[in-house]
């Protein structure tokens, strides 16, 4: 035995250097954070600039209403300052009519005592720090709140008659002044947000419009489309991009046709050995008897590895058809039902007088199936039917069911539905393994799989085609083929072709 061989069969070994991955973004999509960024920015612009203007404004009215109101109490306070100089004046008397402003309160400091236009604004509703600085001969004024209302004291010293006048004023007009301002930049900063939002929405798109082009590159190669190619035009900073793309995709497209010229020329080399094989392995048939024991049951496992080896061949070939686009389709109208019974019936082993066995599962067919023409190609139709049942005998210990029926189901009277668009014949396979995981259906029709039952496959007679030459050949006929759960245990394997097929090559879904 070889270094890097096992029991079962050379190793594959693995490389160990990781593939390279690159991050384009993290997080919200390219156009999301480009949104996101032009609103946050127009948020926070618009925020500080209503601000300013708020705070702006704000200060601007209140230094024109404090001044108004101080001139207007200084006019009051010089009438009470006359007026206490006349002999007899009665302080009481004097504060209500020395003419305050709508709105505004009056009170009054002399000989002591304090009087007041109104109980709520007296000496209490002064504050200490006012009182103390007006009283000790400097003018002065403070905003303080009475009642839960914002007003404007406002302090005159009155030092030729030993006095001090103070008057209030309401301040609730301005505040509501100042709300309706506060309302109306709020509303214009979401607004200039939203504005914002909206524009960075448009400028990324048309910023990020040229890699659509790019994106349905590469979706259209990633779909075997191998010779899509991307045009940059004009514009400069895509050209790096456009040129990358092409020459990455023109690679990939050389190495894809390389190694498909490559299986071919392989397949069609080994065919002349294995012809010169085949025909000395008859010979030697000829002359069994003459052989001895040992010799015979040498003869039947090289027999064995060439019918398989032969096989392999056949299916790389018919791949090899694939890849080159050159597989076509000789298509006939069948009965669908007949055609699979056929397929069932020689898929039977092959007894040791040369006679096939009877299938151990009879082909059920639904309603609406039998009388119904097909058009399919029949070789390949076959094809698909028996690599479906080997696999189910290689790898799930046989076939349970093979069912033929139309979908949808014909209506009541039993007559179809010539209307429904996705009208097709489903040929269902089922089998009595595990079951597969769902993770693993889709790979299962890849060329030389190997799931969680590796070591079972490499030790199986399969060649670990036949799956994906079933996708293949349902492929061209338009049609579809899926793996579900069977619902007594194991898997089913169902086939769809449309009935209206008309010979183009759908798509593998």
């Amino acid at each position: 035995m070889g270094p890097g061989e096992s029991p079962d069969g050379p190793v594959p070994v693995r490389s160990s250097r990781r593939p390279r991955r690159t991050r384009l973004s993290e997080g919200l999509g390219l156009r999301a954070r480009v949104t996101a960024t032009f609103a946050i920015g127009a948020f926070a612009l618009s925020t500080l600039m209503a601000g300013i203007t708020y705070f702006t404004a704000r200060q601007t009215y209140l230094n024109e209403r404090q001044g108004a109101d101080q001139r207007q109490v200084f006019a009051n306070a010089l009438l009470v300052q006359n007026a206490l100089r006349s002999p007899g004046a009665d302080a009481e008397q004097l504060i209500g009519s020395a003419g305050p402003l709508p709105g505004s309160l009056s009170v009054l400091h002399s000989g002591g005592h304090w009087y007041a236009t109104s109980i709520s604004t007296g000496q209490s509703a002064l504050p200490e720090s006012l009182q103390g600085l007006v009283l000790g001969g400097t003018p002065g004024s403070q905003i303080i709140s009475v009642g839960g209302s914002p007003q404007l004291a406002i302090g005159v010293p009155l030092p030729a008659v030993r006095a001090a006048y103070f008057e209030f004023f309401s301040l609730d007009e301005l505040e509501g002044t100042l709300r309706t301002l506060a309302f109306t930049l709020a509303a214009a900063a979401l607004v200039t947000t939203i504005a914002g939002a909206a524009l960075g929405r448009w400028a990324s798109g048309r910023a990020l419009r040229p890699l659509a082009g790019v994106t349905e590159a590469a979706v259209a190669v990633a779909g075997g489309e191998l010779d899509t190619r991307v045009e940059a035009g004009d514009d400069v900073d895509l050209q790096e991009l456009a040129s990358a793309f092409n020459q990455m995709t023109a690679n990939l497209q050389d190495r894809i046709e390389r190694e498909a010229r490559f299986t071919s020329d392989v397949s069609h080399e080994l065919r002349s050995p294995l012809t010169t094989l085949t025909a000395t392995v008859g010979v030697l048939e000829g002359h069994r008897s003459e052989l001895s024991p040992r010799a015979r049951s040498a003869l039947d496992l090289l027999d064995g590895d060439l019918h398989r080896f032969t096989r392999m061949v056949d299916d790389l070939l018919e791949i090899s058809r694939f890849d080159a686009g050159s597989a076509e389709l000789s298509l006939d109208e069948v009965d669908p039902g007949e055609l699979v019974r056929r397929a069932v019936a020689a898929s039977a082993p092959v007894g040791p007088d040369g006679r096939r066995s009877t299938v151990a599962f009879p082909v059920e067919t639904g309603p609406g199936v039998e009388g119904l023409r097909l058009r399919v190609d029949k070789r390949r139709f076959e094809r698909v039917v028996a690599n479906l049942l080997e696999n189910a005998t290689l790898y799930a210990g046989g076939v349970t069911r093979v069912v033929v029926e139309r979908h949808p189901p014909p209506g009541p009277a039993g007559e179809p539905d010539h209307g429904t668009p996705a009208e097709c014949i489903r040929v269902v396979v089922e089998d009595r393994g595990p079951g597969i995981p769902a993770n693993e259906r889709d790979h299962l029709f890849e060329r030389f799989y190997r799931g969680s039952r590796s070591g079972q496959r490499a030790s199986s007679e399969g060649t670990g085609l036949g799956l994906s030459l079933v996708a293949e050949h349902v492929r061209l006929h338009g049609g579809a083929v899926r793996i579900e759960d069977a619902p007594g245990g194991g898997s089913r394997f169902i086939v769809e072709l449309p009935l209206s097929f008309d010979g183009v090559p759908g798509d593998l879904t």
